[in-house]
């Protein structure tokens, strides 16, 4: 079993029947929507925020995913949605993601998610920003510590 992501950001999310099929069970792209938002707020806990970028004519979209559906969630359940950085580049941060259901910590999807950095005029690459450089060779770092400490 691949271990739990023990992360200083988790976005505590329920489960509403808008995100569920007619058997009250997760639908599997709602999980898109919850790893969004933790990326999201992940950066918004660090200070930065995307309505800035966008003025500066930055913005970022997925370039790769990877998915591992393991269990489903249901309905009123509590989750836990963890994303750390572990690698960037000139014009891309990588991130891993887990959602957990929060009673019994129970690991129910994992995802490797590829950002890129683009232009919003052109959406052609750019690098990253100073301050997003900045955090992820912080955060980075952190993220390495816990793979090598089997916490990844």
């Amino acid at each position: 079993m691949t271990e739990l992501i023990s992360n200083r950001f988790v976005l505590p999310v329920r489960v509403y029947i808008e995100d569920t099929d007619a058997g009250g069970i997760v639908f599997h792209a709602n999980y898109l929507n919850y790893m969004e938002r933790a990326r999201t707020e992940w950066l918004r806990s660090h200070g930065i925020g995307l309505r800035a970028g966008l003025a500066d004519n930055v913005s970022y979209v997925v370039q790769r995913m990877e998915l591992y559906y393991r269990a489903p969630a249901k309905l009123d359940d509590m989750l836990e949605v963890r994303a750390v950085p572990i690698s960037f580049g000139r014009v891309w941060m990588k991130f891993r993601e887990q959602v957990v259901r929060q009673c019994d910590q129970k690991l129910l999807c994992e995802a490797s998610v590829t950002v890129a950095c683009v232009t919003m005029d052109t959406g052609r690459p750019q690098r990253l920003p100073a301050n997003m450089t900045s955090l992820l060779e912080q955060q980075v770092q952190w993220g390495e510590s816990l793979q090598s400490a089997k916490l990844l």
